[in-house]
């Protein structure tokens, strides 16, 4: 992995990544039960099951910024990724956004610290073929067998968080946008 930023920028708020959002402050109070791993298993599971991907539920809202996915439960990967992002610094754990290009398209991912090793996580969703869950340990992704851009972003890159901004209804993101 590469990081466009400093390490103390993978805890910080951005305009999508809104950690001081009261919301995301209060979801990740009520996760926070356990140590890092298990506080990281948490918001990523809420993120997964209680957050519907746009496209797979047939959703036509386009949110953005965390807070927004978070009280909407809904988002496309790269939204559900800043909601993930959100709850992990919101309680204390480095983590940033990464990219993977599927099918021509880019996908919207996490790379989180946990347990001292930094690991690809991908909050999307389950559906028929894609069985994504939480490992401390090892990369866990929707599309395993796709390369994973190897930059860490810190916040989402501009070309991507200008592409959802502009999104009437949810659609994928070129793999050439970013």
């Amino acid at each position: 992995m590469e990081f466009a930023a400093e390490p103390w920028d993978y805890l910080a708020a951005s305009e999508a990544i809104d950690i001081e959002h009261p919301l995301v402050q209060s979801i990740a109070s009520e996760l926070r039960t356990g140590d890092d791993i298990a506080y990281a298993r948490a918001a990523f599971d809420h993120v997964r099951d209680q957050v519907a991907h746009s496209m797979d539920a047939g959703d036509s809202r386009v949110p953005w910024r965390a807070s927004d996915v978070l009280e909407q439960r809904t988002g496309l990967c790269y939204a559900k990724s800043h909601a993930y992002v959100a709850l992990l610094r919101a309680g204390g754990i480095q983590a940033g956004l990464c990219y993977q290009e599927s099918s021509g398209i880019l996908h919207g991912l996490t790379a989180a610290l946990i347990d001292d090793r930094w690991v690809y996580l991908d909050p999307r969703g389950n559906k028929p073929g894609i069985d994504v869950r939480f490992s401390p340990s090892e990369n866990c992704l929707a599309f395993p067998g796709d390369p994973v851009r190897p930059t860490v972003y810190a916040a989402p890159p501009e070309p991507v968080l200008e592409a959802l901004k502009a999104m009437s209804r949810p659609a994928a993101i070129p793999a050439d946008v970013s």
